[in-house]
């Protein structure tokens, strides 16, 4: 019914966790693959008290987006659902999302809302954090409001769109959300079945500086590659430009001009022709 893939980095404690709430799902049949990208804390190892109930695929150190594609190609079903090694499902997860996608066939992609849990404390997301539902390129565009963990996306959506952008090193998710955005209305369970947890030392977050470029490369790679109607190159413009402004300001302040006038050349150059 489902395949779950979770990739994996040198979190061995969490991936175990990670994988017991997916074996708490209450559907009929789970295929689970967790790709470990070249972990050397003994995380495969550890994992063998799941087998054969789980599938587990180790391979050199390529980042989340190569994990995550490779367990793409492995996957056995049709919907494919996503689960981060530091964060956790509760046990309806999956068949609320079911239930939904029952309910909505023409739906290719479906969230949940989430738990956030920082340093062990729970936050209470801020308005503008609110989790879309259906049409909702334009909301997509300013901030990454969709948890990889609490999507599950039919396989055909790939086939479509492509699949994680292994060349981005971060806001890799945010990237792939925007083109399934172009094309496709989003599902929404409005209820808390993932808990994510944020605040230890190797999230991308607190190892990568400066995410906003990233997520500005994904907005040039859109409209140099995608078929975009007036409108919404209009909207990715403006969201760039905004973007660009903010971010070379902030390069300005630190003294690092060739990387301001780098960023500001990216507006120009991803107009189009």
């Amino acid at each position: 019914m489902v395949s779950v893939i979770i990739p994996t980095f040198n979190r061995c404690a969490q991936v175990l966790e990670a994988v017991s709430s997916v074996m708490r799902q209450k559907v009929d049949a789970l295929d689970i693959v967790v790709v470990d990208d070249g972990s050397a804390d003994g995380t495969v190892d550890a994992l063998r008290v799941f087998e054969p109930a789980i599938r587990v695929v180790k391979q050199p150190h390529g980042g989340v987006s190569a994990a995550r594609n490779r367990g793409i190609t492995l996957a056995r079903y049709e919907w494919i659902a996503f689960l981060d090694s530091d964060d956790l499902w509760l046990p309806r997860k999956l068949s609320m999302q079911m239930e939904y996608l029952g309910h909505h066939p023409a739906i290719r992609i479906c969230q949940t809302e989430e738990i956030w849990v920082r340093n062990g404390r729970r936050l209470n997301p801020r308005k503008y954090h609110k989790k879309p539902k259906g049409h909702c390129f334009d909301r997509l565009l300013d901030r990454c409001l969709v948890s990889p963990s609490a999507v599950i996306i039919h396989k055909s959506v790939f086939d479509e769109v492509g699949v994680f952008d292994e060349d981005l090193p971060a806001c890799e998710d945010y990237d792939l959300w925007l083109r399934i955005g172009l094309r496709h209305a989003m599902g929404l369970v409005e209820e808390p079945l993932v808990i994510k947890r944020g605040g230890h030392p190797d999230q991308l977050s607190s190892t990568i500086p400066a995410l906003d470029r990233f997520r500005i490369q994904a907005l040039c790679n859109l409209l140099m590659r995608e078929s975009l109607s007036a409108d919404q190159k209009e909207l990715v413009r403006r969201t760039l430009v905004h973007k660009v402004g903010v971010y070379s300001a902030g390069c300005m302040k630190r003294g690092r001009m060739d990387e301001a006038l780098y960023i500001q050349s990216l507006t120009s150059r991803s107009a189009p022709r």
